[in-house]
């Protein structure tokens, strides 16, 4: 494995992540936005994260090959103690362990901010993902089929769990 540092994003880093980001927007499924973004926005997304959830970028050989972040699961109140999560990594820094370097750390991050859940939905089929997700000790939750429209096809999304904290660690929450 190349050496590689993780660490927090900054707003500057917004144009490489996007590098990363855009083709997995505009060639595959993986993501379900239909238009890459323009800089300007998700510079914007990445500033509206960090108000509340760790994003983190990993360095390597020169650059940002990967990010993973965290965002809120949804809206009542009472799932504050819950998260969405997300990895991208570059293609050609596939199978080094980027991504679970960088969700290690994510973890760490989201568990000292009291939270017990992390939630991740995968687009359908995506082999490499689940054996990711499941390495890392998520569990199945169930399948919402038919979730998403994208490039001619309707697309199932799995969605996983994982436990950040256990409530005897976190019996307030």
């Amino acid at each position: 494995m190349r050496m590689m540092q993780i660490r927090p994003v900054t707003p500057a880093d917004a144009e490489a992540i996007l590098r990363i980001y855009a083709p997995y927007v505009a060639n595959t499924c993986v993501s379900f936005e239909t238009q890459v973004p323009g800089l300007a926005e998700f510079t914007a997304r990445v500033e509206g994260i960090l108000r509340g959830y760790p994003f983190l970028v990993c360095e390597a050989g020169g650059g940002i090959v990967g990010f993973a972040y965290a965002s809120k699961h949804r809206e009542r109140a009472a799932y504050k103690y819950s998260a969405d999560v997300s990895v991208y990594v570059a293609p050609e820094y596939h199978g080094q362990g980027i991504g679970k370097a960088l969700y290690a750390e994510l973890f760490a991050l989201l568990k000292g901010q009291g939270l017990r859940m992390a939630y991740a939905g995968i687009v359908l089929p995506n082999e490499k993902s689940v054996c990711l997700h499941k390495a890392l000790g998520f569990n199945e939750v169930g399948v919402f089929h038919d979730a998403g429209y994208k490039f001619g096809q309707w697309l199932d999304v799995l969605w996983l769990e994982k436990m950040i904290c256990t409530k005897e660690e976190r019996p307030d929450h």
